[in-house]
């Protein structure tokens, strides 16, 4: 595997106080000649996981985090440096898609304005939503708006962080299929979804693997959104993958699964929220050359409870079928994580998983989410960002034209669930 290479730069701060940003306007100057803070809680920014070295030939990952209250960020970014030709990647708090890439020659800069959510577990005061022991160790759920600076040269001048004013807030639910997967190579669209808004659109992802709809509940993620969901806000939900492995009396698409699906409804419909039902996405699964449904009967099921509720529905399902199929068996692997053993570094054994997509996939399965609401005519699609163009999963793009240097830390077992 080539190795990705991030160059080290150095803060510079331009303002005293950094425990609280509430109504602060925040801005950092990166300069090279400068030594370089490593995060603290006394100081509440600086860089994280071992990024200390202030020498240009120790190439290392930057993660650069600023200590902040719970909420909606406007992230101005400039792109560029004085000094060498930069090609920069950006995402933001658990590996969310902000820049696929973007070149600068030496000594031009270019400004990327963005929203970054920040979500911490409390909830009113005495409930708090009950996180897995994967989410208390990553950057999902802190305190923190961390910034992850990636690419062959990556070049960044200024930052200047501010509380936003969003227009509207899409609240993800679901599984490993949708969640802010943490470590290579695993991906979901949930932290695509991201990149394809201006800064209008926040995103708040409280999706998690391996969860069904009672689990769900159960760790009061539903709470957390219905304590905090505003008028004009929408809602995203796919499950099926976990609830169809349910065998307890009751179960079954028909009828607990529905059951639970009615009650994200009537819990959250009055408080003035849009929701959209989401099929899940269908399992690599080939016979004869053609993908074989694997759901049973509970893409069946979302689709008659959007029907009957008068609910807006995006057909995952059906969609991605259309897209494996378009690629074949053997280059829809493409889109999962299928990699022979040292394919990254620490990777001992065979990566071969047909149900959890790497960066590619999930970049295609989010234009489908997109493309359902055009389908729909939902009004997100006003804040569509410039670079949008309309998808046809019959013509996915090239995997060898996306862009994705990885983030330096791996995880080698399946998330949970499958």
């Amino acid at each position: 595997m080539r190795k990705i290479i991030i160059l080290l730069v150095v803060l510079l701060p331009m303002i005293d106080n950094m425990s609280t940003v509430c109504g602060q306007v925040l801005n950092f100057d990166f300069d090279m000649t400068k030594s370089q803070p490593v995060y603290s809680e006394e100081t509440g920014y600086g860089y994280e996981r071992g990024t200390s070295s202030i020498s240009k030939k120790q190439m290392q990952p930057m993660f650069f985090s600023v200590k902040v209250p719970e909420g909606d960020y406007k992230v101005t970014v400039t792109i560029g440096s004085k000094d060498y030709a930069g090609v920069t990647t950006l995402r933001a708090e658990t590996r969310r898609m902000v820049i696929e890439k973007m070149t600068t020659k030496k000594g031009e800069l270019r400004d990327v304005t963005f929203n970054v959510n920040v979500r911490m577990p409390y909830i009113d005061g005495e409930k708090y939503v009950v996180l897995q022991e994967r989410e208390r160790k990553d950057w999902g759920w802190d305190d923190r708006l961390t910034l992850e600076f990636n690419g062959y040269a990556p070049a960044v001048s200024r930052i200047r962080i501010e509380p936003n004013h969003i227009k509207h807030k899409i609240w993800l639910c679901g599984n490993s299929t949708v969640t802010d997967q943490d470590a290579e190579p695993y991906t979901s669209w949930g932290q695509i979804l991201p990149y394809w808004f201006d800064e209008h659109i926040s995103v708040e992802n409280i999706a998690m693997s391996g969860l069904r709809t009672t689990s769900f509940i159960a760790q009061n993620r539903l709470a957390k959104i219905a304590n905090e969901v505003k008028q004009g806000d929408f809602i995203l939900i796919e499950f099926g993958h976990n609830d169809e492995k349910d065998r307890e009396p009751g179960s079954g698409a028909w009828y607990n699964f529905a059951y639970n699906l009615k009650r994200f409804i009537d819990e959250l419909r009055p408080r003035g929220a849009q929701i959209i039902l989401v099929t899940p996405t269908e399992r690599r699964n080939f016979k004869d050359n053609k993908i074989n449904a694997t759901h049973g009967d509970y893409p069946a099921a979302i689709r008659a409870v959007a029907e009957r509720e008068n609910i807006p529905l995006i057909d995952l399902t059906i969609s991605t079928t259309k897209l494996y199929n378009s690629l074949g068996d053997s280059l829809s692997k493409r889109l999962f994580v299928y990699y022979p053993a040292n394919a990254y570094i620490g990777q001992t054994k065979e990566l071969k998983d047909d149900t959890h997509s790497n960066a590619f996939g999930a970049f295609e399965i989010c234009k489908l989410i997109v493309m359902g609401f055009k389908a729909n005519n939902i009004p997100l699609i006003y804040y569509l960002r410039s670079e949008w163009q309309d998808f046809d999963p019959c013509h996915p793009d090239d995997w060898q034209q996306f862009y994705w240097p990885i983030t330096p830390t791996l995880r080698s077992e399946k998330p949970m669930g499958n």
